[in-house]
């Protein structure tokens, strides 16, 4: 029988600690699937019951070096604040330590005041500072030997190499100079290993942070969810835990309170806040018989329902585990300096322990077959190399963040320009995301169409502006009525139609005998004469009015993706007002943009298709996904990239996070939900969709950066190590002395630096 279990997994320090965990469970018996989640820290695997259990597993987890534990709801926040608090402690210690060696041994050099200690005092000083940085730091080696000793050599490796070659090679000089002092200063590096193991734990410490804000993504959104529920059981209201709820017992929810489960109405009418879910801007009218979904907020009327699916099965926990699945299922991202160390280390030692024998087999002394293997191994310092995709993203971030652009790994800078479909979000996204008056259409005689007033120009009978006046009477006649009633009402669009009045500078009359006709409308007396304002069925069935001549113009509103509202009087239609949510100035110009980039553009969205293609046409879109559920918007992302796709993922809302967790490059928009901007790799802090086009073009900059920054890192490197090996000794008799492989690694790290400040000039 099989079983799946999550384990919390700690000791995890780069992606590739993921891989080695997966790699070593893959080979034992029972074990179906494995996935470990870098980010959060967890291990979810699934196993036959018969063939092993979860102590194997965890016992063969501990075996790669890791530590594993079945997961506690109490404790891991406080765990990851103590590991976050861990990693900056190790940080701000090792570089106070290393300051007063960086005086010592560089002070001199770049005109510092010098101190008056004697060379053996000065050489203590170092070799003290730096073995405690060193023991402070000392996770850092551990893993950079464990990675050599299972032969899978990372970034730590070379850190390892580097940092232990320049420590213990000043460690004998030093011992030397102490059984032979002399007035010079031997020639120790501890700088360079101390140095390195300080911007080592800062990238830790830098690290840790990132991994809070995945965990933070899960935690925000359970917390999303309403912690208690009204029940009626046996004939009585109870307050019970939202987890306490069983599937058939009958849930009341009061207006302004969330929905704890799904389930379907059995009493009430009511507007239903349903954003977090759907995306969609304008609350959903529901009735007995219609379903809602847990963790959606009741607007308005008080409701009974059902309960249907609750805990794990409701539609916002499948979201939850939609978007943790996604974050986890993200191949890891290596850097370029992480392929190349995987050759790079065991190359470096090679010829390190080569060019040494050789000159001990070739009747050489020791101290130059040590000084060619010392050489060797200090050149090939991987200082540069660490700083290289750093200094890079951190200039790219800077720039990006100062035009509102908040970029939250090196990931999304590679990605970005190499993508060829992205996928908006429509509500909120494309659209303002609420609603809108946009029609005012009067109708001044009512026995034929063509009296309808004249579209195109006037405000009146066409699309306009709220901001734009209205000089058609009849418009604004018919405006100030529906407002006046719309006042009373709590309908879901009368706060648009209040608005446009309001900008209108309209007063508002006063309405006696006010009735709200559920499902249909609202009606009341003005000045004595009664009015109806509503749907079809409130103009038919209570004003007892036919609408056949109008029907063709109200087809053609709703095509376009418009809620039609229709105002008469006793006996006669006044007119019809229009509402929807409107597109964002930015979006067409975008949209144009993207596809001048030679990018396939798409809409994806759970508003039916007429309302879907209303708003592609606007915005130039020709791909349009309509009537998509959210848990389904993942799915159809992992559709295109099944094709071969790169995509890029665009959103604001809860219901959008599936998505962007999912796409190779999830951007979020900054005026959207704090889960859409957790989940994205990208924010857009304003609200412009061209804020995307020059997150492209940045990322193409950045990478290009980072591919420079790496030639720098290695071209010393590929000049140096043949030198300093001593291939010009037997023809100049010179060796490269270890003080010049440090500064030729030192120059590099300038280079490399200076390479990435040049990035200020850049202009999105």
């Amino acid at each position: 029988m099989n079983k799946k279990i999550n384990l919390s997994i700690s000791g995890m320090h780069c992606a590739s600690c993921a891989a080695n965990i997966e790699h070593e469970l893959k080979g034992h018996d029972g074990i179906k699937s494995i996935n470990v989640n870098f980010a959060s820290e967890k291990l979810t695997v699934e196993f036959d019951e018969n063939k092993t259990d979860i102590g194997k597993i965890i016992k063969a987890v501990e075996k790669t070096g890791y530590q594993a534990s079945e997961p506690s709801e109490h404790d891991d926040g406080h765990k990851h604040h103590a590991k976050i608090t861990q990693a900056k402690n190790q940080f701000i210690i090792a570089l106070i330590l290393s300051l007063p060696i960086f005086y010592l041994s560089m002070g001199k050099m770049i005109g510092l005041p010098q101190i008056p200690l004697n060379a053996s005092l000065e050489t203590l000083i170092q070799f003290i500072l730096a073995t405690v940085t060193i023991a402070i730091c000392l996770k850092i080696w551990i893993m950079g030997i464990r990675s050599l000793l299972r032969l899978r050599p990372d970034m730590y490796s070379l850190f390892f190499v580097g940092t232990a070659a320049a420590y213990f090679y000043s460690l004998v000089q030093a011992i030397n100079f102490w059984l032979k002092p002399t007035d010079m200063m031997p020639a120790i590096y501890f700088e360079s290993a101390v140095f390195i193991l300080v911007f080592i734990s800062l990238g830790s410490y830098l690290e840790a942070l990132t991994k809070g804000r995945a965990n933070d993504t899960i935690k925000k959104l359970i917390g999303l969810a309403p912690n208690e529920a009204n029940i009626i059981r046996d004939g009585k209201e109870m307050k019970v835990s939202a987890r306490q709820v069983k599937i058939g017992d009958i849930v009341l929810v009061k207006p302004g309170e969330k929905i704890p489960v799904d389930g379907t109405i059995i009493e009430g009418y009511s507007s239903v806040d349903e954003k977090m879910i759907t995306g969609e801007g304008i609350p959903t009218e529901k009735k007995i018989g219609d379903k809602v979904i847990g963790a959606t907020i009741n607007k308005t009327g008080v409701l009974k329902f059902k309960a249907e699916k609750v805990g794990s099965d409701t539609v916002f926990a499948q979201i939850i585990k939609t978007v943790d699945d996604a974050m986890g299922s993200k191949a890891p991202i290596q850097l370029l300096a992480d392929k190349v160390a995987l050759y790079f280390v065991p190359t470096v030692i090679g010829i390190a322990i080569l060019s040494g024998c050789v000159w001990l087999l070739t009747g050489q002394p020791l101290p130059l077959a040590m000084n060619a293997f010392v050489a060797v191994l200090i050149i090939a310092c991987p200082c540069a190399l660490g700083l290289a995709t750093p200094t890079a993203v951190m200039m790219g971030a800077g720039l990006a963040a100062q035009n509102g652009i908040l970029i939250k790994n090196a990931k999304s800078l590679e990605i970005a320009h190499k993508a060829n479909i992205v996928v908006f979000d429509k509500t909120g996204t494309l659209t303002k995301g609420e609603p809108a008056l946009t029609d005012i259409i009067s109708v001044k005689e009512f026995n034929s169409l063509d009296n309808f007033s004249a579209r195109g120009g006037s405000a009146c009978g066409g699309q306009f502006s709220n901001n734009e006046k209205i000089s058609d009477q009849n418009c604004l006649f018919i405006l100030q009525i529906a407002a006046s009633l719309e006042k009373l009402s709590e309908h879901s669009l009368a706060e648009a139609i209040i608005n446009c009045a309001n900008n209108q500078d309209i007063n508002i009359l006063k309405v006696e005998n006010f009735l709200a006709v559920v499902g249909y409308g609202i009606k009341g007396k003005i000045n004595g004469l009664e009015y109806y304002f509503g749907n079809r069925n409130l103009i038919i069935n209570e004003a007892k009015l036919k609408i056949d001549f109008i029907e063709s113009e109200i087809k053609k509103l709703e095509e376009n993706g418009k809620t039609v509202m229709i105002l008469s009087s006793q006996n006669k239609i006044m007119g019809i007002i229009a509402v929807a949510d409107t597109i964002k100035e930015s979006a067409m110009d975008t949209v144009r943009e993207l596809q001048k980039r030679k990018l396939e553009v798409y809409m994806l969205t759970g508003d039916n298709a007429t309302t879907a293609q209303a708003i592609a046409l606007q915005s130039g879109i020709k791909n349009v996904l309509a009537e998509v559920l959210p848990k389904e918007k993942s799915n159809k992302i992992i559709t295109l990239q099944a094709e071969g796709n790169i995509v890029i993922a665009i959103g604001d809302g809860i219901n959008d996070a599936p998505m962007l967790a999912q796409a190779d490059l999830g951007i979020a928009l900054g005026s959207g939900t704090d889960i859409a901007m957790e989940t994205g790799d990208i924010v857009l802090m304003k609200d412009n969709l061209m804020m995307v086009v020059k997150a492209i073009n940045l990322s193409s900059y950045t990478l290009k950066k980072i591919k420079q920054n790496l030639f720098w890192a290695f071209a010393y490197n590929i000049i140096g190590i043949p030198i300093a090996a001593g291939i010009i000794y037997p023809l100049t008799g010179w060796l490269l002395n270890p003080s010049i492989a440090a500064a030729a690694m030192a120059f590099s790290s300038v280079s490399v630096i200076l390479n990435a400040l040049s990035m200020k000039r850049y202009r999105i």
